[in-house]
């Protein structure tokens, strides 16, 4: 898969550190942190288009909550973590309806009749609408060179997905952009929450909420979806569970609670080009020679925006 009242301010999106000073390493690190997540989510596409080899969109999304939500809690019950506050949990709720359920349920749906490929071209919009989000949540107001650069990244994104899927609309394009809406406000919680509390706390404790309905779910799922297992299905529902939803979220959150939600959410513009490159290597889909200009065009729009308030 952001946002928070002091990570983002008018002038600057550098982070304050415990002593309210700026600090070069933490934005280092939270750089690092978010771009490991951005590598994460690169691969959720094909993981579950793999895992829809071996079952339907309903029993897939439900196990990969209920997995994840086994990892979460085992790290919690090992480590002994209290219960986030009583006003952490609404905050708590809006991550898991955007980034543990809502996104990965309305992605799947949409992977049925859509290619990776041409998902990738709504997803690029992921940046700019949890940057608007985070904005309206926080009240920041990032310079016009910020959204000029964001802006221009995105636009080089969805040209090249655009072109790499012929230009045409997918019937899954409703469930893709009713997906970035929820997916960027659970960011954008997500972030606020990861100042107050430990990144993989915030994942974990979502993940846990879940728990009832993603049972419940895999239960109504296996029972009406057919299953056929296969290697590249349980490879993608483990991916998509350990992977993007579990270890891609904890490192996110770190990341966005260092830097700040429009910066951190710039770095997603490097995704949908990732996800072409996952798609070739494991799906066997084929890429234009359009490939390595676009990917220069989007670093450097990306580099722009890790350089401007």
């Amino acid at each position: 898969m952001t946002a928070q009242n002091s990570a983002t301010l008018a002038d600057t999106i550098a982070v304050k550190g415990p002593a309210g000073r700026s600090t070069r390493s933490a934005s280092t690190r939270g750089t690092l942190l978010a771009s490991l997540g951005v590598v994460a989510f690169s691969l959720t596409f094909p993981a579950t288009a793999w895992g829809l080899e071996s079952f339907g969109p309903w029993s897939l999304v439900a196990l990969r909550s209920v997995l994840a939500a086994v990892i979460a809690g085992g790290f919690l019950l090992a480590l002994r973590t209290p219960p986030p506050a009583r006003e952490h949990w609404a905050g708590l709720a809006v991550v898991a309806a955007g980034v543990v359920v809502g996104f990965p349920l309305l992605t799947t749906l949409a992977l049925q009749t859509s290619t990776t490929s041409h998902a990738a071209v709504v997803v690029g919009l992921l940046p700019l609408t949890t940057a608007a989000l985070s904005a309206l949540r926080t009240g920041a107001r990032p310079s016009r060179r910020f959204w000029a650069a964001a802006g221009a990244g995105a636009a080089v994104v969805l040209g090249f997905t655009a072109a790499q899927s012929g230009g045409s609309l997918s019937a899954g394009d409703a469930y893709l952009f009713a997906a970035l809406l929820v997916c960027a406000a659970g960011y954008t919680e997500g972030g606020r929450l990861a100042r107050m509390l430990p990144g993989w706390q915030v994942v974990g404790w979502a993940l846990v909420l879940c728990l009832p309905l993603s049972l419940a779910g895999a239960a109504l799922g296996l029972a009406y979806e057919p299953v056929h297992l296969t290697g590249h299905g349980l490879a993608g529902l483990v991916w998509a569970a350990a992977g993007s939803t579990f270890l891609g979220l904890y490192v996110w959150y770190r990341g966005m609670a260092e830097i700040g939600a429009p910066r951190a959410s710039q770095l997603q513009l490097a995704q949908p080009l990732l996800t072409l490159v996952w798609s070739v290597a494991l799906l066997g889909e084929h890429l234009s020679p359009a490939v390595p200009a676009a990917a220069c065009a989007v670093l450097l729009c990306i580099a722009v925006t890790q350089r401007v308030g």
